[in-house]
């Protein structure tokens, strides 16, 4: 049974859905089966794997409101062992739709339960909310990774994350806990960036990843190219940083 992973983080441009894209990706080069489910209305995470989004026959949007078959839904990617439940900017009017739903917040729950014994692993990328979608995903998921900006504002709003994800270990998913804190963007020459990963350390110790997301302008390029950053250059440091990420992760779900 795959073990499912959200992506999540209210505070906006942390780096959500480039973690979500590369992760799965190298998680997937790596021998495992992946399924990466885009759950934000902008869908980056489809486009960004070079799938347009508007080409789409059937998306999360359909899996949520229509009740239709994920498995069905699913498309290939450019990466071996990786498939795609993505995303279109409808998906926006899904968290109106599904408030008439029973059982609202355990909607994607319901909708993947037949497909996690395909998958190793399936990755959520969530939206930059905590609207009923990313409620969802939470619900669905087994552990959240958190990822944090290495800048002055990093710690800002992290408080509210953790009291949502308090709240739904309390009422709807009492197994979710925290599958890691992750340092994106990180340069090691400025000071400021350092005192946050200590900071974070700090805060959270062990829950916070050994492993850092650098700033590299790979990392920026890839989207544009429709690859992951572990195909577009996999020899650049946005390309290890994710594959020693997918590495550290699996070392602790063996």
């Amino acid at each position: 049974m795959g073990k499912i992973i959200a992506i999540a983080n209210q505070k906006g441009g942390v780096g959500k859905t480039t973690t979500a894209i590369n992760l799965a990706a190298a998680m997937a080069e790596s021998g495992k089966r992946v399924l990466l489910i885009d759950a934000d209305p902008q869908a980056n995470a489809t486009s960004g794997l070079g799938i347009e989004p508007r080409d789409m026959s059937s998306t999360i949007y359909e899996c949520l409101v229509d009740d239709y078959p994920v498995r069905s839904a699913t498309v290939d990617t450019c990466v071996e062992g990786l498939k795609l439940l993505g995303s279109r900017i409808d998906l926006v009017g899904a968290e109106l739709e599904l408030v008439e739903k029973k059982n609202r917040e355990r909607v994607l729950a319901g909708a993947i339960k037949d497909v996690k014994d395909d998958y190793d692993y399936i990755i959520i990328d969530c939206s930059p909310s905590l609207g009923l979608i990313t409620v969802n995903a939470l619900t669905a998921a087994n552990s959240v990774i958190i990822p944090v900006q290495a800048e002055y504002f990093a710690l800002e709003g992290i408080s509210k994350l953790l009291n949502t994800i308090r709240i739904i270990k309390a009422k709807l998913n009492a197994s979710l806990r925290i599958e890691g804190f992750l340092l994106t963007m990180y340069d090691a020459r400025l000071r400021l960036a350092n005192e946050i990963f200590e900071e974070l350390k700090g805060h959270f110790g062990d829950m916070v990843f050994n492993t850092v997301i650098p700033r590299n302008i790979r990392i920026s390029e890839a989207p544009s190219h429709g690859l992951p950053v572990t195909q577009y250059d996999p020899t650049c440091r946005g390309a290890t940083s994710h594959i020693q990420l997918a590495q550290e992760i699996m070392a602790r779900n063996k």
